[in-house]
């Protein structure tokens, strides 16, 4: 019997392509996470772990679909392994029923794993970087400095009345922003949030 898994990412929140993969490889069940693979519980996955038997053959989509590291794949397929079940993984034509689908089953988990750490590390080193240009991280600022002295004095501007002249609305509208962020920058500048629209 096949038995194919699939699990979305982050990325990828539609189970769909992987379904319509699964389906059309012949695979007469499907287990479907919805839920990201870092996590420790994966609950379709125990029940395929559970209800397979000897001579079914695991089919996946890809391998980052399967495992969370090089260990965890290693792992799974030593579980199958032992149990007689074999792994077919789509996207690389790998069928781990066979010496040479077991060896490059391992090769690209290694190279899977290699390129995550790789990715981790310039990821870390380019925000120590960008820390030691004094940068951080987060969106650049909505209102330039000059702005931010605009919308100041627009606040603290005072009609005839004695009342302000403009509401913090329609300072928002005239620098396109939203109104939270004429307060944050109010607040910073010591401004109270006296004024609402």
């Amino acid at each position: 019997m096949k038995l194919g898994y699939g699990r979305v990412s982050t990325r990828d929140q539609h189970p769909e392509a992987q379904h319509d993969a699964l389906t059309e490889a012949g695979c007469d069940r499907l287990f479907v996470e919805k839920r990201s693979g870092k996590l420790a519980s994966r609950p379709e996955l125990n029940r395929l772990l559970e209800q397979m038997r000897e001579g079914d053959t695991v089919v996946v989509t890809k391998l980052d679909r399967l495992g969370r590291s090089l260990a965890n794949l290693i792992e799974l397929e030593a579980a199958f392994r032992a149990a007689g079940v074999g792994l077919v993984v789509l996207n690389l034509g790998v069928d781990t029923s066979t010496a040479s689908g077991r060896m490059v089953f391992n090769m690209v988990g290694a190279v899977a794993e290699f390129e995550a750490s790789l990715n981790s590390e310039r990821t870390l080193d380019g925000l120590a970087a960008a820390r030691a240009r004094g940068r951080t991280g987060g969106q650049k600022p909505k209102l330039k400095s000059r702005q931010i002295k605009l919308a100041q004095e627009m606040y603290d501007e005072l009609g005839g009345d004695g009342k302000r002249k403009y509401t913090v609305q329609q300072i928002a509208d005239e620098f396109g922003v939203s109104r939270p962020t004429i307060y944050r920058h109010l607040e910073r500048s010591g401004a109270s949030r006296e004024v609402s629209a």
